[in-house]
């Protein structure tokens, strides 16, 4: 009986190197005065900032979801991994955390170098609009656990608040006003209802055109990352809500103190055409259950601070805070 190697047993040690070669220049090009050592190492290391009176690190973590689906069954890979860093910077914020730095996972039946280098330099990408440090990341390729052509993301964010800065219930009043940013399409939730409609029930095709490029450019367009608006505004805001699985009726209640009730004016979201098209064939409610219907996150502003973050974003208002139990009134 011959001897049997780990590539025959569908691991490629040195596949896996030249990995980690490729996509150094993309890891390094995030990196900032704060990120101690290279690529290579058994752990990542950044050095606390200073200039925090009680500092708090805070910590997130996320994934895709099946949104991963439809970019490895379409081959465009290049924005999931804006994805991943989005869902998680975007969390961290809400609990007015500053992204320092960030950590990945990426499993797969068989490692395709070419497929996971595009995988990391959108993980970059979002790095650098997130303004933290891809200091690390594994990588595993587990035959048998995935399929050749499958792989699965997980992301890891890690940031810096000021202890006295945390606590926004206390901040968040009465007549407050509730200003939304736009989102850049579905982020990355709902996509099993998506896929579940529009490709198994309607029928419909990658490439068929939808408002003047193909459908799937829509269904992946990548998650907006509001940290630099975040740390531009963030003396004029109160609370932030990011707008994620549950939408706004389930995820404002959880910036809201408990005698105070959002009321939103429906009528006045910005929707985007995506969403018109789901909302065809699935009720109103449900669409605001599952998708972010065109808002991303949502702001809770003093009535006195509205026009400087209205003029210094492209926010605009929903809605405001009126006396009543904790929860979200759709008008």
């Amino acid at each position: 009986m011959s001897n049997v190697s780990y590539k025959d047993a569908g691991v490629d040690i040195d596949a896996g190197n030249d990995f980690v070669e490729a996509i150094k220049p993309a890891v390094k090009s995030t990196f900032d005065k704060n990120v101690i050592g290279g690529i290579g190492s058994f752990a990542g290391a950044y050095a606390v900032p200073g200039g925090y009176k009680e500092p708090v690190m805070l910590a997130a973590t996320d994934g895709v979801g099946t949104k991963l689906k439809l970019a490895i069954e379409s081959g465009r890979l290049d924005t999931v991994g804006i994805d991943l860093v989005a869902m998680c910077v975007n969390d961290l914020i809400c609990n007015f955390g500053t992204p320092l730095f960030f950590l990945d996972y990426y499993a797969t039946g068989r490692l395709k170098v070419e497929d996971a280098k595009a995988v990391v330099e959108g993980i970059a990408n979002g790095c650098r609009q997130s303004e933290c440090a891809l200091i690390g990341g594994e990588t595993a390729e587990m035959p048998g656990m995935y399929s050749e052509d499958d792989f699965d993301l997980a992301g890891f964010c890690v940031g810096i608040a000021e202890k006295s800065e945390m606590n926004r219930l206390e901040r968040v009043r009465q007549n407050d006003l509730l200003i939304a940013l736009p989102s850049s399409g579905i982020h990355s939730n709902g996509y099993s209802l998506v896929r579940k409609l529009l490709f198994e029930r309607l029928g419909m095709k990658f490439d068929d055109r939808f408002e003047g490029k193909p459908l799937i450019e829509t269904l992946l367009e990548p998650t907006r990352i509001y940290v630099k608006t975040f740390k531009s505004l963030k003396e004029k805001i109160n609370a932030l809500a990011h707008i994620t699985g549950g939408g706004l009726v389930e995820n404002l209640p959880r910036i809201l103190p408990e005698n105070l009730h959002a009321v939103i004016d429906s009528s006045k979201i910005k929707t985007l055409p995506i969403f018109d098209l789901i909302g065809k064939h699935v009720e109103k409610e449900e669409m605001f259950r599952t998708f972010n219907m065109g808002v991303g996150m949502v702001l809770v502003v003093s009535p006195k601070n509205a026009d400087e973050v209205l003029k210094n974003s492209d926010g605009y208002i929903i809605g405001e805070l009126k006396p009543g139990k904790k929860g979200v009134t759709l008008l």
